[in-house]
């Protein structure tokens, strides 16, 4: 049986010349196992892509996870807070 677990997520952005990557670790990785998983990254989702490219230059972060946030999270907190205003302290 094989077992998914989450590893983090990428963002990547493509521009005339090259790729970027951001990749969010939700733990730590051996260098081994990181370069892995960006060749796999480059392989699934930048060549499939069929762009043309000089290079695919990655950032690597180590975080967890705080929360999700959208527009319509924000609409609930404001009609839910109605006491907070301008003056409060963040």
């Amino acid at each position: 049986m094989q077992v998914n677990n989450r590893l983090g997520t990428v963002d990547i952005h493509f521009t005339s010349t090259a790729v970027h990557g951001t990749l969010i670790l939700e733990r730590d990785l051996e260098e081994i196992e990181l370069t892995k998983l960006i060749e796999q990254i480059d392989e699934d989702l930048v060549l499939s892509a069929d762009m043309p490219r000089d290079d695919f230059l990655v950032s690597v972060y180590v975080g967890r996870d705080v929360g999700f946030y959208s527009d319509e999270y924000f609409a609930e907190e404001t009609d839910s807070d109605s006491d907070f205003n301008e003056d409060d302290e963040l």
